[in-house]
């Protein structure tokens, strides 16, 4: 076949390595002059900044994204660093205790700090690990067949009894189920912020998938139960550009193109049909099949046409609910972090109202970095992304894609400098010792992204709405990345997008 592809992001470049791998004829249109979309790593002056802390879940061997890169033969070509993260509150830390203290010393921690809460939490954490084995069984369910797959099955059904009360709850019931402090709700719910999603729409069934304890200390074993492994999380080292090379890669040697600064005008339909894409210099390229991924309004609004929709469709496009974008600071310094950072990552939350919050940014209100942000120093485990006796920097916080007040383009350097005094009360002297600073906002991003609406992490995961299915009404026109059903995070949308490229090569029966 011949295969256009829309954007070089980690969705078209899995879906790209696939289709190349198989001798299609391959070609990928990116509108930036950079590939990767969000996944890309940013290099100045021998400094390397990733768009984000991409600490990514599902990437590690024998996961879905780590199958994916095996099956692809990109496996050894990609290193992985599994570390760990804190989390920092006005009145309290959680960062890991010097001397390993066990698989719940989060939890015992807790306990000190809220001793009303003991019982909530015990509660909370037998619920946790019926989650976790039941992410661990699922994970073997997809991969075996026969005798193993039908026991695995009736232990899932088993364990989901437990919880299935609870299979329309929020977040929010959920925390209010187990705690009554706000600020040890907010423990598990600040992560939703990243998301731009309120705790009162966010699966409740999903807070511990958001929270998994490893991820806070990497010297939890994932095996803690017959149920098999549980998730961790992975950095990509030197960056995750270096995964978007090496899916970039096998798409050339396997005779595959990209093209980069040739956006999509238009994807061509002729009688229910794709016919092919429409480049900004009016050039019908013919293909047999697009795979589409970016905006979904963008796609299906603007480059198909509302005409070649479905009414139903069209309303999934009008109503997908999306996150907000990011306020992104890189620097590049000329001392070592450690000291007052004791890991690479760290989320600082500023406010425990996580609703209020979420509320704000939805309305155009950006917290100039008082509500929370995070640090994260790449070079600590890539040394490699800094000159030798310097360390690359990030200072990350969500923003609204559009502001209330004012323009982006105008508010860059006084956002700039309004986040760095918040983060030199963590790390003192960011700015004077900073060699180079690299800002990007929203509408940095939603060039980067072609988005009008740029979202970071695409589809927000509300309850009930889902992103856009990857069949569309259009035939031989499928749809991928962090705005499809397939939802986002890195690992998620590697693993979504080789499924969806193999429902698309699999024999037709009759």
């Amino acid at each position: 076949m011949k295969v256009g592809i829309i954007g070089s992001g980690l969705a078209g470049l899995t879906a790209g390595a696939y289709m190349a791998r198989d001798q299609h004829d391959v070609t990928i249109y990116e509108q930036f002059s950079d590939i990767g979309g969000v996944a890309a790593t940013l290099q100045q002056e021998g400094y390397g900044w990733d768009l984000g802390p991409l600490l990514i879940e599902g990437i590690g061997p024998n996961e879905p994204a780590g199958d994916v890169l095996a099956e692809l033969g990109l496996a050894n070509r990609i290193k992985l660093i599994q570390q760990d993260r804190g989390l920092a509150f006005p009145d309290f830390d959680l960062w890991k205790p010097e001397e390993y203290a066990g698989p719940y010393w989060r939890r015992e921690k807790l306990k000190k700090l809220f001793p009303a809460e003991a019982k909530g939490l015990d509660s909370y954490y037998e619920f946790y690990d019926r989650i976790m084995d039941m992410m661990a069984l699922f994970g073997k369910v997809e991969k075996q067949s026969g005798l193993p797959k039908l026991i695995n099955k009736l232990r899932l059904l088993s364990a989901f009894r437990k919880v299935k009360h609870m299979q329309d709850w929020s977040a929010a019931q959920v925390m209010t189920h187990f705690f009554k402090e706000e600020k040890i709700k907010a423990v598990y719910t600040a992560i939703l912020a990243d998301f731009v999603v309120l705790p009162s729409q966010f699966q409740g069934l999903a807070i511990p998938a958001v929270n998994v304890e490893n991820a806070f200390d990497k010297r939890i074993p994932r095996n803690l139960s017959k149920a098999g492994p549980r998730p961790a999380y992975h950095y990509v080292a030197g960056g995750c550009g270096t995964l978007v090379a090496a899916m970039a890669d096998m798409i050339r040697s396997n005779g595959g193109t990209i093209l980069i600064n040739t956006p999509v005008k238009r994807i061509a339909v002729e009688s229910g049909r794709v016919e092919g894409v429409v480049t900004g210099d009016d050039v019908l390229n013919k293909c047999d099949l697009v795979i589409a991924s970016g905006g979904a309004k963008e796609c299906f609004l603007d480059m198909v046409g509302r005409e070649y929709l479905t009414p139903e469709y069209t309303r999934l496009v009008e109503d997908i609910p999306l996150m907000e974008s990011v306020f992104m600071v890189h620097l590049g310094i000329d001392f070592d972090p450690s000291p007052y950072q004791r890991a690479e990552l760290c989320y600082y939350i500023g406010a425990y109202d996580v609703e209020k919050g979420v509320n704000h940014c939805k309305d155009g209100v950006y917290h100039e970095g008082e509500d929370g942000f995070l640090i994260y120093v790449p070079s600590l485990h890539s040394p490699d992304m800094a000159p030798a006796g310097h360390q690359a920097l990030t200072i990350y916080t969500i923003a609204p894609n559009k502001a209330k007040q004012g323009n982006w383009t105008d508010l860059k350097d006084e956002m700039s400098d309004k986040l760095l005094r918040c983060a030199e009360n963590i790390i003192p002297g960011l700015r004077e010792h900073a060699t180079v600073r690299v800002v990007l906002t929203p509408d940095d991003f939603k060039a980067r992204t072609h988005l009008k609406h740029h979202s970071f992490g695409g589809c927000s995961p509300v309850m009930g709405r889902p992103g856009m299915p990857h069949k569309t009404p259009v035939e031989n026109l499928w749809f991928v990345g962090a705005q499809s059903e397939g939802m986002g995070g890195v690992g998620n949308v590697i693993s979504k997008t080789a499924n969806v490229v193999k429902t698309i090569k699999r024999p037709r029966r009759g």
